[in-house]
């Protein structure tokens, strides 16, 4: 029996689509938890990158603070976060907070920095303020490496929710550690595929964003990286 055998054969079955256990009540806590981790990261990171690449002030502390979140292993905080507070839906949105939030803060922060200082000079001459040179030029321009360090994070953070189940709140990491413990690697083949999938539909909802909000004469201006 093949790879794609197995995984026909598990989603063929009707009692892996029902009750609480089933897929579309994992899945849907998989996306809540997805989904609430990556707004309280762009909560975090955005305003900061915003203001100290207008700024130009605490930028390398910003951006060093947030090479150093990157390089914390993300169980390694789930669980010291797990001793301190109990398990619980908290530990699971601290270690994705702290893994979301360093490529839209780095990107953010450079995105604005990497406006032309002639744009500038000319929104100043026409009279703006800070916060309206900042919303309506450095922000609008900065906005493809916004989105590109959100879906960046996103795609890390659906990756990683996985981690949900191993402090009991569910997520798709469910069938991977239920299928793991059973020895019915089925289960774990079908929630890896899901997860896949999600990220799949987070890439494909990153380039919706990017072509709807994100002007046509800037869509053209590639970003440089996370």
């Amino acid at each position: 029996m093949n790879f794609v055998q197995i995984s026909i054969d598990w989603f063929s079955q009707p009692e892996h689509w029902t009750g609480p256990s089933g897929v579309p009540v994992r899945l849907a806590e998989h996306a809540g938890y997805s989904g609430l981790a990556l707004f309280l990261a762009a909560l975090i990171a955005v305003p900061v990158g915003l203001v100290t690449g207008h700024t130009g002030r605490g930028g390398f502390t910003a951006a060093s603070a947030a090479n150093f979140a990157r390089a914390l292993p993300t169980m390694g905080v789930l669980f010291l976060v797990v001793l301190l507070a109990g398990i619980g839906l908290v530990p699971v949105m601290v270690a994705l907070v702290a893994l979301a939030v360093p490529p839209i803060l780095v990107n953010t922060y450079e995105g604005v920095r990497g406006v032309e200082p002639r744009l500038r000079d000319a929104a100043v001459g026409m009279g703006m303020r800070g916060w309206e040179v900042l919303f309506r030029l450095e922000l609008p321009v900065a906005l493809p490496l916004v989105l590109l360090g959100v879906r960046t994070a996103a795609i890390q953070v659906v990756s990683t929710a996985t981690i949900a189940a191993y402090v009991g709140i569910g997520g798709l990491g469910r069938f991977i550690v239920d299928g793991q413990a059973r020895r019915e690697f089925d289960m774990v083949i079908a929630g890896s595929i899901l997860v896949v999938a999600l990220a799949m539909v987070v890439i494909a909802a990153s380039a919706i964003a990017r072509r709807t909000l994100v002007a046509p004469g800037l869509r053209v201006r590639q970003p440089s990286g996370t």
